[in-house]
């Protein structure tokens, strides 16, 4: 799975340009939240690929769906085999741009907030979405925080009958990231 992740970024960093100011993370956090009338569901996944370029505001994600953790181990049986088929479509990716980098004063601390719009694949089906966020600037770090919603139903996820009532047809998805400056 390292390999897969290096590769992944290795491919991510050669679609930005050589002088652009690039920040990386291979341990971006992603949460996804799914709160319905009989259970909750909550997963968590800590080796997010993220590359921001901030002279343009472009921004790209990529997440393994095999590496979000879960409390149950059914759960994360069930989420990999019967809804995400995950060895078919084993990751999830979001390219985009942040709408208004000028925004943000990349060398002054302080919390900006961004609009985030671009294109998410998830179970192999990619639609435009568009959030707010925050950049957050502190001695010189930059890191992000999202909180969208996504409805399952736009991914062609399908939820079996006999669980529907488990499972929530929006789900809350959480991502922080801390960058380091990707040197030449």
């Amino acid at each position: 799975m390292k390999i897969q992740m290096l590769a992944l970024g290795v491919l991510m960093l050669s679609a930005f340009s050589v002088d652009a100011q690039r920040y990386f993370t291979r341990e971006g956090e992603v949460d996804f939240y799914s709160e319905a009338p009989l259970e909750k569901i909550e997963a968590h996944n800590n080796s997010a690929t993220s590359v921001l370029d901030i002279s343009s505001g472009k921004l790209e994600f990529a997440v393994l769906i095999k590496a979000f953790q879960f409390e149950k181990a059914l759960m994360q049986e069930h989420f990999n085999e019967n809804y995400m088929e995950s060895d078919e479509f084993p990751k999830s990716v979001f390219k985009g741009n942040i709408d208004n980098p000028e925004a943000v004063k990349w060398d002054t601390d302080g919390t900006y907030p961004v609009n985030v719009s671009g294109k998410l694949t998830i179970h192999g089906v990619t639609n435009d979405v568009s959030t707010t966020g925050e950049i957050t600037i502190e001695n010189g770090q930059i890191s992000a925080h999202s909180v969208f919603v996504v409805a399952v139903a736009d991914y062609d996820i399908e939820i079996p009958a006999v669980v529907r009532e488990n499972i929530a047809k929006e789900v809350e998805i959480r991502v922080d990231v801390d960058y380091q400056e990707l040197k030449k």
